[in-house]
């Protein structure tokens, strides 16, 4: 039987991802739940980051962290996990190494290393292997009772592939491009492979709460014009085009769905020709320039402030808001407020929260 839920008592971010004309903008920040934060530290305590993702007290305590802190200025909660969950369902080590971030022991070699055949071969379960998630996700509704939606997400094939081979993050990128260029149909299986188990986990995602999901292609900007048409967005295609279908079959009704690829500032009239309805938009885009193009195809956008601005001084803040409401419309149609990437952990949450009231300084009639 599905939860139930308290009702809704701010849709506003539903309404802007929807293409309708609101009063304001909506704002959140992605990673908003997480290290800037004192009470993250307080809460995780000496649990490492994946027990955190696999508790959902502890889960859903750190998603409800910024909703709480910055009560009345922000417009969403997006689950406390990880986008590398995807690969652990898939049978692989994933560790998170303090002050270097994830790293996988033995990632893939070769296409004939053993490895890549038995990832081929294995039935990922995700509904059983990723249910902590679903828990964490139900145990947020429930506790967020109604005061805004909550975010779902999944890593991008690309991205996650990327992080398979070269086994944590990367400058040159050397092991997952001798892939694409030299098995580049095995890596193609590999993608779809990956692709149909983000639409199954986004799908129940929904079926446990999550009204509105995001998929984050973070190393989008890797890749060439024309390798991101060969081994990105056919997979991100993919995704939205058999997520609503799968949702039909759960006897779910569609949610809004997001697509972030983090430079890939070439490819967005391509990404707006997808069945997104968001198109999230790192700090590489000009907003008039992007808003323009969005718009002309019915698409809303969402970001796109540098983080880094949030170490500035309180003017260039306010500079960057100005500038981004201009360019996106105001605020009263087409337009999420976010930072053009996650937040970063040296930030201040008084900046944070003078960046929120800004945009609601600017945006509000």
């Amino acid at each position: 039987m599905a939860p139930q839920f308290a009702p809704l008592k701010n849709d506003l971010i539903l309404r802007t991802a929807r293409g309708e004309k609101v009063e304001r903008a909506p704002m959140w920040v992605m990673r908003q739940a997480g290290r800037y934060l004192p009470e993250y530290h307080e809460a995780k305590g000496t649990h490492d980051f994946f027990e955190c993702c696999r508790s959902p007290e502890i889960a859903s305590t750190l998603t409800l962290q910024p909703i709480e802190r910055f009560a009345g200025l922000i417009d969403a909660a997006i689950i406390f996990s990880d986008i590398l969950v995807i690969p652990q369902a898939m049978g692989m080590e994933v560790v998170m190494v303090d002050k270097k971030g994830p790293h996988f022991p033995t990632p893939l070699k070769s296409p004939d290393d053993g490895q890549y055949q038995k990832i081929m071969e294995r039935k990922v379960d995700v509904a059983e292997s990723l249910d902590y998630v679903y828990k964490a996700i139900t145990l947020t509704r429930q506790k967020l009772d109604g005061r805004v939606p909550l975010i779902g997400f999944c890593g991008a094939p690309w991205t996650l592939l990327s992080y398979m081979i070269e086994g944590g993050g990367s400058k040159m990128f050397i092991q997952v491009k001798t892939w694409v260029f030299k098995y580049s149909d095995e890596s193609k299986a590999l993608l779809q492979k990956i692709a149909e188990l983000c639409v199954e986990y986004l799908a129940l995602q929904v079926q446990a709460g999550a009204q509105m999901v995001q998929v984050f292609d973070s190393w989008a900007g890797e890749l060439s014009p024309t390798s991101f048409k060969s081994f990105s967005l056919p997979y991100l295609k993919y995704i939205a085009d058999h997520l609503p279908s799968r949702l039909q079959e759960l006897g779910l009704g569609r949610v809004p769905m997001t697509v972030f690829a983090k430079g890939a500032w070439y490819a967005l009239e391509d990404l707006c020709d997808t069945n997104y309805d968001v198109i999230g938009l790192d700090w590489l885009h000009d907003p008039a320039q992007a808003y323009k193009i969005a718009r002309a195809k019915g698409k809303t956008v969402q970001g796109n402030a540098d983080p880094g601005v949030l170490y500035g001084s309180r003017e260039s803040i306010t500079s960057v808001v100005k500038e981004m409401v201009a360019g996106f419309g105001g605020g009263k149609q087409g337009w999420i407020a976010n930072l053009g990437h996650g937040i970063t952990p040296l930030v201040k949450p008084d900046d944070l929260r003078f960046y929120f009231e800004e945009l609601h300084k600017y945006t509000t009639p």
